[in-house]
């Protein structure tokens, strides 16, 4: 149980840290004290709640951290680019103590480090006062807390696992006491008779008060990763030194000792415990002062709402979950197949109805696996941020459609593609500050990240404001290379397209950012793997919109089912933009140059039978499905059309997995297999003349 409960302490600790880093990048535009008090109560979560859960590297790092933005919230350290700069340096410094187990004995040789001594440093550097006062020119951001100290009663009892779990309700108070002055008095009412104690279990409920200048989240942090039946935090006071005082004589006595916590090395607290009269052995002792069971239906609002908003769920559960519910839509596929020629409207009634809950179980469970896509793009400031900065060029990302929702298991491998193709925007695309207004525009760069869906497609752009892309350049190297004939008459956008091929690259220096001609080809290699497909438009000197169009799922898909001979294929509906009949007579040509005209617009197509070396039925009237592949229509000739449905994606084996055009298989209703094709990289493995075909399109 201390496991899960320090493993839950890491992943929250690492949300923390994700949200700690836009908190920075949002303080260079944003100074206000409550863009400060955010980012002082994440440093302060983390601190406290290490060392709850044993991580005590982590937490003496951090207080160093922790010691410069006190100083910021109080207004005597201004905020500047420097700053920022350390303060990324020392948030990713604690996302590495987190990877090691606690106090382990890397965590500790971590500390010795000569990186993290230098970050430390720096970190009192920056906290020295007298330095701060001698610079004479201070930017003052205003405190973010009354300068008049307040009262508060926290009202805190413990689940009673908690203990178990790895609460530690002495450093909660320890906590607590760094805030200001503090009173704490037990209750003991849930404490049963000594034969009947378990020491694992938390029996004591805690009564503090508080007496301090800090806002209220400040406290609800400190008790954010407690386990607590019962919390409730309220201010009774304006924290004056007699009102104070008259309060914890009215809660436990004349008696009372006050300490001050900030004079000495551990916190000292004033406890009082009340004589326990003899009672039965089935009695529960009962303290004199004000009892915490009176207000067991009381908790904070701030955690009511963290409690009800998310379950956190490991992954591996959601997929065995869609992989049975996977299951279950081929079943109820195969039962729509056993029903069909049957006179019985009972049963067809019946299959129906499962069929409706079907379809709500499956949308519902999808809904699970889809994440915003706001959470790749944040990660993506700092990389444009870092970027520009080594680069000297001035680049703003703004980033639109965040909400937009895509397969969990899209988003984790969508990362690294966009990551190239900013780097590759920063790099190539945008100018520095001054060829930008030699050629008349705004000094500033702007790269523009930008997510929606279009059907059953996820749309995501990657736009800047740069030169664009030198199409006479990206010809000369493909001759370089042997990747093109000099008569070959490729379109605009097919040489443009030519920067995704392995090893391209226009840039003839080598640097850390790009050079070497892989970047792209990385891009391409994932989303094809993830079957999506790439669109470029360019225009030189304005720069360069680079769209990935990506499936809403992986798992579960609507398909259209064709028949070719005895074989059945699915295709993709989200690929699909019409479907058309095609006499024999327009079938017979001798050459490879197949055309078919739709609406006055010659579309190109495929034979099938001819990719897959598979009979057909050579009927009169065959069908062709119309699919769009990198912004152009082609046709897929098939024998026959049978039909849209649900279609759950089933991996190919380790021997099919490389055929191209291949994306997977499905179990049909009547219990055959089914294969589904992969239209971006079917039509992309076709012959070079058809190839050239479609590009001219």
């Amino acid at each position: 149980m201390l496991q899960q409960a320090i493993s839950a302490f890491v992943q929250e600790a690492r949300d923390i840290l994700e949200e700690l880093e836009d908190q920075l990048l949002a303080l260079e535009d944003d100074k206000s004290p409550a863009k400060v008090d955010e980012i002082f109560r994440a440093l302060h979560t983390i601190k406290g709640s290490g060392a709850m859960f044993g991580y005590t590297c982590l937490s003496q790092f951090t207080h160093h951290f922790e010691g410069a933005f006190e100083l910021v919230r109080a207004g005597s350290l201004p905020v500047e680019s420097h700053l920022i700069d350390l303060c990324f340096q020392a948030r990713d410094m604690m996302a590495v103590f987190l990877d090691f187990d606690g106090d382990s004995p890397q965590a500790r040789a971590l500390v010795d480090s000569d990186e993290v001594l230098s970050i430390v440093a720096q970190l009192k550097k920056v906290a020295q006062p007298s330095e701060i006062e001698s610079s004479g020119n201070v930017e003052v951001t205003g405190t973010t807390q009354d300068e008049k100290p307040r009262t508060y009663r926290i009202m805190f009892r413990p689940e009673p696992m908690a203990l178990e779990y790895g609460m530690r309700p002495d450093l909660l108070l320890s906590e607590l006491s760094e805030l200001g002055e503090i009173e704490v008095i037990y209750d003991v009412t849930a404490v049963p008779q000594l034969s009947e104690l378990n020491p694992k279990h938390a029996c004591l409920g805690y009564e503090i008060l508080l007496n301090a200048s800090v806002d209220p989240a400040l406290i609800e942090e400190i008790f954010i990763f407690a386990d607590a039946a019962d919390l409730q935090i309220e201010e009774t006071g304006n924290g004056e030194s007699k009102e104070f005082n008259a309060l914890c004589e009215a809660t436990h006595g004349t008696d009372a000792v006050s300490s001050d916590p900030q004079n000495s090395d551990s916190p000292a607290f004033c406890v009082e415990v009340p004589e326990v009269p003899a009672t039965d052995s089935k009695t529960p002792a009962k303290a004199n002062p004000v009892s915490m069971s009176k207000s067991t239906n009381l908790v904070h609002p701030a955690r009511k709402s963290m409690q009800a908003d998310a379950i956190r769920v490991p992954a591996g559960r959601i997929d065995d979950m869609m992989d049975s519910l996977g299951e279950l839509v081929i079943a109820q596929a195969r039962l729509d197949a056993e029903v069909q020629g049957r006179d019985d409207p009972a049963l067809e009634a019946v299959v129906e109805e499962v069929s409706r809950l079907v379809v709500g179980l499956r949308d519902a469970t999808l809904s699970i696996r889809m994440m915003p896509i706001e959470t790749v793009f944040g990660k993506f400031r700092r990389v444009v941020r870092d970027l520009a900065a080594e680069l000297e060029k001035d680049v703003k990302l703004v980033t639109e459609g965040g909400e937009t929702e895509l397969d969990k298991n899209v988003i984790d491998r969508i990362g690294e593609p966009i990551v190239h193709m900013i780097r590759n925007s920063v790099d190539h695309g945008i100018e520095t500050t001054e060829q930008r207004r030699a050629s008349g525009k705004n000094g500033s760069g702007i790269v523009k990240l930008s997510a929606c869906q279009e059907g059953g497609e996820i749309l995501i752009s990657i736009e800047d404001n740069g030169v664009g892309l030198d199409t006479e350049a990206i010809r000369n190297r493909a001759l370089d290379r042997g990747m093109i004939e000099p008569d070959d008459v490729l379109s605009e956008s097919a040489l443009q397209k030519l920067v995704f091929e392995p090893g391209f690259s226009t840039t003839q220096e080598v640097t850390s950012v790009s050079g070497r001609g892989v970047g792209m080809d990385a891009v391409k290699t994932v989303m094809e793997a993830l079957g999506g497909t790439i669109d470029v438009i360019s225009k030189k000197g304005q720069g360069t919109r680079v769209t990935l169009r990506l499936p809403v799922t992986l798992a579960i898909i609507d398909g259209l089912r064709v028949r070719l001979g005895e074989s059945v294929y699915v295709v993709p509906l989200s690929s699909v933009e019409e479907c058309v009949e095609l006499a024999a007579r327009d079938t017979d040509q001798q050459s490879e140059r197949f055309m078919l005209e739709i609406r006055n617009e010659m579309v190109p197509y495929l034979k099938l039978e001819d990719l897959f070396s598979q009979d057909s039925d050579r009927a009169p009237i065959r069908r062709v499905v119309i699919v769009r592949v990198d912004g152009v229509r082609v046709g897929l000739m098939v024998d026959d059309i049978l039909g849209q449905g649900q279609t759950v994606i089933k991996s190919l084996s380790s021997y099919h997995s490389k055929i191209p055009g291949l994306g997977g298989a499905t179990i049909m209703g009547d219990g055959r297999v089914a294969l589904i094709i992969d239209v971006a990289t079917l039509v992309r493995s076709v012959s070079p003349l058809t190839r050239n075909i479609l590009s001219a399109a």
